[in-house]
């Protein structure tokens, strides 16, 4: 048999992906400066050099979490892995965990305790609303001996935000330890690891720090290194357990993995340019842009899915109007304006669209755009809508709102 019998029958060339406008749950629009830093020079990945680049990297994330803690370091995998990495090593056969679920990613951590041999305490809430305390602290009265609590801070699928504050506060009350989902979270809207006090966190690097998918942030305390270290079971994943990533992410630099260079240069800019701008300004720009795309929204009779106070700024999920063909909206805004915008999951597959405003891509220009795509495409497909309502609502709220803080 030749060579020539495996050579594909298409021709196939330099692929050129097109321009798109994300606006989805995920991923944001890539930073040129980003997209420059993942294109220079690559280095072995325990080169001294790019060691000293890993510890400036770590001190980053360590501010964009809000943490002191050392074992704070991007999972090389998206934020699934990160997920996984938290039970994985936190979870020994038999434990009890508390799971609250209010959309697809609290279904996802009920998965992972049941795989690592853990039983899952469900704590249910309708999807579109905060998890319940209330309902959690029954729970851990009902279950005393519970080792831990899992909640998402901003579940991507609903675009609701938990009160993380109070949960962790419940945790503490009964002896707990906490994880918590932050990966539509992180750099968008308030985090404070260590003013809550969260034992185990998780991100992703596509949201709203736009960087592209590929890694995932993520932060112990030393309740949980601990815990790891005196782990009656090894952990039953090799690649991601602590003790061995220890080695490599502390300061031995012991050989664990090839991690993936050039994907954490493009982590280390977008980090750093979160610094640049500051936390603050970072949280205030995703607000005031979430501000104006609602406004507009509003002129076409689009409602939101989330009750005002728990509403993610930078995931804005909203009911379809009646009579619309949700896809048809979608693949028009994609086909004609190379405009992404997600839709429903689970419960709310068909029932809701979701608007990202995340990193990059929550930008004033972007706001704009979109509402003013929409506009045009509800027009044609025969809805009754005030052609320009929408851009003049949207910078009405912008001047209500300056950019300051």
């Amino acid at each position: 048999m030749a060579t020539q019998d495996f050579r594909p029958e298409k021709k196939i060339s330099i692929f050129y992906p097109p321009q798109r406008v994300l606006m989805g749950p995920g991923p944001s629009d890539t930073h040129p400066r980003v997209l420059s830093a993942m294109a220079r020079p690559t280095l072995g990945h325990l080169d001294p050099v790019f060691t000293d680049m890993m510890e400036e990297l770590k001190s980053l994330m360590r501010y964009a979490f809000q943490t002191a803690n050392l074992l704070t370091f991007p999972v090389s995998g998206p934020g699934s892995v990160g997920m996984e990495m938290c039970f994985v090593n936190m979870i020994e056969p038999g434990d009890k965990v508390i799971v609250c679920r209010n959309g697809v990613f609290g279904g996802r951590m009920i998965e992972n305790v049941e795989r690592h041999g853990g039983v899952a305490i469900v704590v249910d809430d309708k999807w579109g609303e905060p998890v319940d305390p209330q309902k959690v602290e029954d729970a851990l009265k009902k279950n005393p001996d519970t080792k831990i609590l899992a909640f998402v801070h901003a579940e991507t699928s609903t675009g609701v935000q938990s009160d993380a504050k109070t949960l962790s506060e419940l945790a503490k009350r009964y002896d707990c330890l906490t994880i918590m989902d932050t990966v539509t979270s992180l750099g968008g809207t308030p985090i404070y690891i260590d003013g809550w006090g969260i034992d185990a966190v998780y991100s992703g690097s596509q949201k709203c720090l736009s960087c592209p998918p590929g890694l995932s942030p993520v932060s112990f305390s030393e309740r949980v290194v601990d815990l790891v270290k005196n782990r009656k079971h090894k952990v039953h994943s090799w690649f991601m357990d602590i003790n061995l990533l220890l080695g490599y992410w502390g300061s031995s630099r012991t050989y664990h993995h090839t991690a993936p260079t050039n994907a954490l240069y493009g982590l280390h800019e977008a980090l750093l340019m979160l610094y640049e701008e500051g936390l603050e300004h970072s949280w205030a720009r995703h607000m005031r842009n979430h501000k104006a795309l609602k406004a507009g929204l509003q002129t076409m009779g689009i409602e939101y899915v989330v009750a005002e106070p728990y509403r993610l700024p930078q995931l804005n999920a909203v009911h379809v109007p009646v009579g619309v063909d949700e896809k048809e909206v979608r693949r028009r805004l994609l086909a004609e304006y190379n405009l992404e915008i997600g839709a429903g999951l689970g419960d709310f597959a068909g029932k809701i669209w979701r608007f990202g405003l995340m990193g990059t891509s929550s930008r004033v220009e972007n706001v704009v755009f979109c509402l003013n795509a929409l506009e045009k495409i509800f027009s044609d497909m025969g809805m009754k809508v005030e052609r320009g309502a929408a851009e003049v609502a949207a910078h009405r709220t912008y001047a209500a709102n300056p950019n300051t803080l």
